[in-house]
């Protein structure tokens, strides 16, 4: 088969742990492309789907929502949402992600591609993780009126606890856009300073955490 794994920064892999490559280990007859984009939200995802079409997959496993549900509750992020994603106002309300997230699917669906939804977990402060819940039920709900199976990873992940941390800022995305290029890879000495799971800034994922949402995903897609 092939298939497309269309996402964020979770899935683009190259801040943090990469599932996809370890799916790609795992799945070696299987022709495995990574379209994450990093700061991609469920606009962006859609925009993009004639470029995924034209791959002309077998499947899509979707997964977003981070972004948006950034956006939505740390207000001081949206000048970034607004410039550099072009999202009107630097906000994706809740109203605008199901329309957007109903729209991905049924594209794919009529394009005859077969598709899994993940719903990502969140870590890093209890307003960000109400609001990841609050759109991976709504993702979980779009998915359902598809009848498209969803894999809550988030219920895997996020602990029943988490603490107060700062908003995160426009200075919280620059520092990620200079770690990246610059290649730094302190993510476990990051996650003990932090005191986060199986994350290292409560967004983006550990080496090891990948390993497991690769076998998680794998038995999904098996079943």
């Amino acid at each position: 088969m092939k298939i497309i794994f269309l996402g964020d920064s979770l899935t683009a892999g190259v801040y943090g742990g990469d599932f996809v490559a370890e799916l790609a280990a795992m799945m070696p007859d299987d022709q495995i492309i990574n379209a994450g984009i990093g700061g991609s939200t469920a606009p962006d995802m859609l925009a993009r789907l004639d470029d995924i079409i034209a791959h002309e997959p077998d499947a899509v496993f979707v997964m977003g929502g981070g972004n948006d549900a950034i956006s939505y509750s740390q207000p001081d992020t949206r000048p970034y949402y607004r410039q550099a994603q072009d999202i009107p106002d630097g906000v994706v309300t809740p109203e605008m992600f199901t329309t957007a997230y109903r729209d991905i699917l049924q594209t794919l669906q009529l394009a005859f591609v077969r598709v899994w939804v993940g719903l990502p977990p969140m870590e890093y402060n209890p307003q960000t993780v109400s609001a990841m819940k609050r759109y991976n039920d709504i993702a979980r709900e779009v998915a359902a009126s598809f009848n498209v199976p969803a894999l809550d990873l988030m219920a895997h992940f996020t602990p029943d606890d988490v603490p107060e941390r700062p908003p995160i800022t426009i200075k919280t995305i620059n520092t990620i856009g200079q770690r990246t290029a610059n290649g730094w890879d302190d993510y476990e000495g990051e996650r003990e300073r932090g005191g986060y799971t199986y994350s290292f800034d409560g967004i983006h994922i550990l080496p090891r955490t990948a390993e497991r949402f690769a076998r998680l995903i794998y038995d999904f897609m098996d079943e």
